[in-house]
């Protein structure tokens, strides 16, 4: 029964370090371990939060930037004008954005905990590169952010052009501020999906021959996910986000293969049919010396001798 039995628990009841590193802890720990990391994750989100209350009007001016600048935002009073429909949808407008500005800026706080809480399940060899990953994952989420933002404009334009010529293209507040949030996420998610197929395939969940069989699919899926993920459902700002995962897709791939071959020692063997052996790898360790016979061994030996030349 020694491999049903739990590590045992320190005085206050927590599980020794070297064995929460290795991932070798209880049930009950791994839930509260995964509770403290999502309270330091909504600290860290709530404190974000509140800094976006206090620089409200800079941020706003900065995420109203996009419809501000089209020519439909001023056909109402000449300046960039929204709507305001319901008495609550003024504080909900100052919630949204300061929660949009916390969401982002401290996207570095609840990655790493989302990271760090997965990590001490890995295989040691399978840590180092845990930084690496973490290092990469907050820059691509903040790429699709940032991409979702330069592309905010042209999308609207593009919706708010279907409208008659006889009508004023307005759109209220919380309608803009649900668009820019969604886009935002959607964006900044989209841009970790290659950084997880590299991870899987570290951990050797998702081989490089699986993505390559399925790589078309893929691409078509890509399409049709911006499609859908997109809240206007134009179509440039559906290829304005399938297109960034396709090349991120590639590299990920290459990534893939290039790691595959380097931990296969780089040898290929494809061009050898399936009857064809292939070569042994040579090998130059020294060949360990025989241990010296004893004496029961010497007589044995004399007494197989003299068996095989009396045959």
């Amino acid at each position: 029964m020694a491999l049903l039995k739990w590590p045992k628990p320190g005085r206050n009841g927590s599980v020794p370090s070297e064995e929460a590193a290795d991932g070798r802890m209880p049930l009950m720990e791994h839930l509260r371990e995964l509770r403290n990391r999502l309270v330091v994750a909504l600290l860290g989100l709530v404190a974000g939060i509140i800094l976006g209350f206090v620089f409200f009007d800079p941020v706003w001016n900065f995420v109203s930037a996009p419809y501000c600048s089209l020519q439909q935002s001023h056909q109402l009073r000449g300046e960039c004008t929204f709507l305001v429909l319901g008495v609550f949808e003024s504080f909900f407008v100052n919630l949204k954005v300061a929660a949009m500005f916390g969401l982002v800026v401290t996207s570095p706080i609840w990655l790493y905990q989302i990271w760090a809480f997965v990590t001490p399940g890995l295989y040691r060899n399978e840590k180092r590169y845990s930084l690496a990953f973490l290092g990469m994952a907050v820059p691509l989420f903040l790429a699709g952010a940032a991409l979702a933002y330069f592309v905010m404009d042209t999308g609207l334009a593009i919706l708010l052009g279907f409208a008659p010529e006889n009508a004023i293209p307005t759109i209220t507040l919380d309608e803009y501020l649900g668009y820019a949030l969604v886009l935002l996420i959607v964006f900044g998610v989209s841009f970790e999906l290659p950084l997880l197929m590299v991870f899987l395939n570290v951990i050797g969940v998702l081989p490089r021959a699986t993505v390559a069989k399925h790589r078309r699919m893929v691409i078509f899926l890509m399409f049709v996910f911006g499609a859908i993920a997109t809240p206007g459902g134009d179509p440039f700002t559906m290829i304005a986000l399938a297109l960034p995962m396709v090349i991120l897709f590639a590299l990920a791939e290459g990534v893939m293969f290039l790691r595959e071959r380097r931990a296969a020692g780089g040898d290929d063997f494809s061009h050898l049919s399936d009857d064809e052996a292939s070569p042994l790898a040579a090998d130059d360790s020294p060949v360990e010396r025989a241990a010296p016979l004893g004496d029961d061994d010497s007589a044995l030996d004399s007494r197989t001798t003299d068996t095989d030349s009396a045959k």
